[in-house]
This record gives C-alpha cells, sequence and structure tokens, in this order.
C-alpha cells in the first residue's frame, strides 16, 4: 500500500518542466485607432456586445426569423455537435495525466501430470488485486502540454461555434433585407407597368386617330417591356432569397408571421459605438478561436520538445493470490509488485526532429493567421463604419434625385400634352425615373444590411435579452 501511495505522489510532481514557448499576443498588426474620417466619437453610442440581438433588430418578422435559424439551422446543429467531439476528445487527453488504477480478480484451475511423475494432479490458484500500468511520469511537461493543446482546440472549436452563430444572424437579415428589398422593387415595377399599359393604350387610341405617329407608339411601348422584365427579373431574385432564407432557417417557418416594416423604418436600430481596434480581441470570437489555436500548436511545440528527453514510466500492482479461496486474503497471500521503465531515444533517423520542425512550422502559421484574422476584422469593422457614415449620405442624396426624375417627368408628360415636345423626352423622363426609384430600394436596403454588418463586426448578436 504505501508503494502505491508513493506511486500516486509520484504523479502529483509529473510536470515540473514545461518546455513550450509562453503564450504571448503578437502585436497588434493594425493602426490603433480607426479612420478618424468616418469613425466618429468612439465615446457615443453602445457597445454591440451589450446589446442583445433581439433589441437590435425592429423588425419583429425578422426577430422570429433569426430565432427559428438558430434553433434549426443544421450547420449550427454540426457546428455545435463538433463542440462535443472536441470537449470529449480533451477529456481523452486529459486523463493522460493521471494513473489508471484497475481492479483484476482471477481464478484458475488446472488438472496435469503430478511433479512426483505418478499420476496427475489438480491444482488450483485464486487471485484479487489492484494495479497501475505504464503511467508515464511527465517530468518534461509532455503529456500535460498535449492537454493543454486538446484543450484549447476545443475551446477554439466553441468560439468558433459563437462565430458561426454571428455568420447565421448576419445572413439572417441580409437574405431578409435583400427579400424585402426585392418585394418593394416588385411593388414599384407593378405599378410602374399598370401605368405604361395605360400610358400604351392612350397611344394607341392617339395612333388611330392620326394624333401621333407610330414612332412613338412604338417607343410607349418600349417603355411597358421594360418594366415587364424588370419585374420578372425582381420576381426571380425574390423567389431566391426566399429560397435560401428558408435553408438558413432550418426549414419553412410554420404559422402566421408578424407583419414586417419597410426597409426605411430597419435602419431605427441602437447607435453603436465603434471603440478601439484592441476592443476586438476580446469580442469577436473568431479572433478568440485563432488565438486559441496559437495556444494549441504552442503546446504542441513543448510536447515535440520533451520528446528528446528520457521517458520514465511506472507500474505497479498489489494484491492477494491463493491456491484455496478460503485463505485468499490472508497475510500469507498479500503481495505487490512496482517496476519503473524509462526509455531514451538516442537514434530515430531525425524523427523527433521532424516532429519538431512541424509543431515550430505550425506555430508560425499560427502566428500568421491570427495576425490575419484580427486584419480582417479591423478591415470589416471599417468597411461598415465607412458605409454607415456614407451609406446614410448616399440615400439622403438619393432621395432628393429620385424627387426631382419625378418633377422631370411630371414636366415632360405635360410638355408632350401641350405639343411643346416630343415623345422621346417623356421616355428620357420615365426611364430615369423608374431607375431612380429602383436604386433609392437599393440604396436603402445596402444601408440596413450595412448597419447589420457592423453590429457582427463589433462582437454583436450573442447576447440574449433577458
Amino acid at each position: 500500500m504505501r508503494k502505491l501511495i508513493v506511486l500516486l505522489a509520484a504523479s502529483a510532481l509529473a510536470g515540473c518542466v514545461n518546455m513550450a514557448p509562453p503564450h504571448e499576443r503578437p502585436a497588434l498588426p493594425t493602426a490603433p485607432d480607426y479612420p478618424q474620417a468616418f469613425a466618429g466619437d468612439v465615446t457615443l453610442g453602445q457597445r454591440a456586445t451589450d446589446v442583445a440581438w433581439q433589441d437590435f433588430f425592429a423588425d419583429p418578422q425578422l426577430e422570429v426569423l433569426i430565432a427559428r435559424a438558430i434553433e434549426r439551422n443544421r450547420d449550427l446543429a454540426v457546428a455545435v455537435a463538433q463542440i462535443e467531439e472536441a470537449r470529449g476528445l480533451y477529456r481523452i487527453q486529459d486523463a493522460d495525466r493521471l494513473p489508471t488504477v484497475g481492479a483484476s480478480a482471477d481464478a484458475a484451475r488446472t488438472r496435469g501430470p503430478s511433479l512426483t511423475g505418478a499420476g496427475t494432479d489438480t491444482t488450483s490458484r485464486y487471485s484479487v488485486g489492484v494495479g497501475v500500468t505504464s503511467f508515464e511520469l511527465d517530468f518534461w511537461g509532455r503529456v500535460k502540454n498535449l492537454s493543454e493543446a486538446a484543450r484549447s482546440q476545443y475551446l477554439a472549436t466553441e468560439q468558433a461555434e459563437r462565430a458561426f452563430r454571428l455568420a447565421l444572424v448576419r445572413d439572417v437579415a441580409s437574405t431578409y433585407f435583400a427579400s424585402r428589398g426585392a418585394e418593394e422593387q416588385i411593388a414599384l415595377a407593378e405599378a410602374t407597368v399598370t401605368s405604361r399599359k395605360e400610358g400604351l393604350r392612350i397611344a394607341k387610341r392617339r395612333l388611330d386617330a392620326g394624333v401621333t405617329s407610330a414612332l412613338d407608339y412604338r417607343q410607349s411601348e418600349t417603355l411597358l417591356t421594360q418594366a415587364e422584365t424588370q419585374l420578372a427579373s425582381l420576381k426571380l431574385g425574390k423567389a431566391q432569397a426566399d429560397n435560401f432564407l428558408a435553408v438558413l432557417t432550418g426549414g419553412p417557418v410554420s404559422g402566421p408571421l408578424p407583419a414586417p416594416l419597410p426597409l426605411v423604418a430597419q435602419a431605427q436600430s441602437p447607435v453603436l459605438t465603434a471603440g478601439l481596434p484592441s476592443d476586438l480581441l476580446v469580442a469577436r470570437p473568431d479572433i478568440l478561436a485563432a488565438e486559441e489555436r496559437l495556444r494549441a500548436a504552442r503546446a504542441n511545440v513543448g510536447a515535440a520538445r520533451a520528446a528528446f528527453f528520457p521517458s520514465i514510466s511506472l507500474t505497479g500492482n498489489l494484491g492477494f493470490a491463493s491456491g484455496s479461496l478460503d485463505n485468499l486474503f490472508s497475510n500469507d497471500g498479500f503481495g505487490w509488485s512496482f517496476g519503473p521503465s524509462i526509455r531514451l531515444p538516442i537514434f530515430d533517423f531525425g524523427r523527433n526532429k521532424g516532429n519538431l520542425t512541424v509543431a515550430e512550422a505550425r506555430e508560425n502559421i499560427a502566428v500568421a493567421t491570427y495576425e490575419r484574422t484580427v486584419q480582417g476584422a479591423f478591415r470589416e469593422v471599417a468597411d461598415a463604419l465607412a458605409g454607415r457614415r456614407f451609406l446614410a449620405e448616399q440615400v439622403e442624396a438619393q432621395e432628393r434625385g429620385t424627387l426631382a426624375q419625378r418633377r422631370i417627368a411630371d414636366l415632360a408628360r405635360k410638355r408632350y400634352r401641350e405639343g411643346v415636345s416630343t415623345y422621346l423626352e417623356v421616355l428620357d423622363a420615365e426611364r430615369n425615373l423608374f431607375a431612380a426609384e429602383q436604386a433609392l430600394v437599393e440604396i436603402r436596403r445596402a444601408q440596413v444590411d450595412n448597419l447589420v454588418t457592423l453590429y457582427v463586426a463589433l462582437g454583436g448578436g450573442l447576447v440574449e435579452r433577458r
């Protein structure tokens, strides 16, 4: 029993040396601040990480769709299952840091020639005991580093699932806005088709009466076919957006949905503060996942370095053995065994050196991947901040331009009726008005889509409303 206690105490002292490189975050590979031209005052507004996604989105129908996607999306289910897989692998690897104690019991009855040479003898043997088999004393930290690498991989998988969840929220919102934008454009196109059909009817009557030429009639017909073509294209785009939305939400959403909001009302979201680029290091799950993978790579370097040193393992057993079951647990039947073993690599044809080279190369890859992830996050936020400012200006300018085009179209139609201008002037004005109205809807969609991108890029979307 004392030997077994000594064995367990030795395991507690294992791992006295850690050969893994110390973990430090690489220097921030970006500017310390976002460009002031469009970042605004970083002290104003709410942090995206403090705003629940239910509070960020104003559209009640979109809230339902996002909730369904989080609940039923198949890719998200795969990401969650991968977390469980990584957790199990970590538990397996971490178990090697402690000795495995097993119990055994055996009974054997043998009949064979007698040792005296006369006749046969029947012998019995019974045993019961506990033991530890091949437990490695981790003096160089090899087992500990392998466990740390498995733990970091598990944490990286967990952060990757959170990053996918954010991407899912963004994709659902973006696809929903595309569907809503197409619906508004379809309404405009249908109204335009109706108006131009009426214009074509009037043009036909004027042609039959000899008031206008066939050219005016054909130009009016061209206006109608242009609107009909655009209408068919918009219906195709909406159908594709709805189909993709059904995939993101895990299937059709049953039951009546709340009434949606128009695009112009979708931009009424909380004002978000940009903060500092360094805030992204703890707010974005993709950056945290890259950092955990860097930790794992450095732990694997420590394990590869430890392979150059001797490996010491212990095997121990104690128990009782007897030829009689009645006397099995007597003092005469008690026994124990204890055996250390050492393995020292001498000539392995460069295998350990090759493993260390691979581990160090993977550490360098992990560092570069982390820096690239940080740079990508910085660019996403900077782009979204620029979009928040300049898309708002673009929407305002487009609204004024659409109003001006509507007035031009009214004047062109009036001038044509009074005989001051040709129908070509009406044709150009109608085309420009239709294009301006469609562009206004598209820019509004881009604006609300960009606000969602900024929210997710700053790490928002993980908090649930309490």
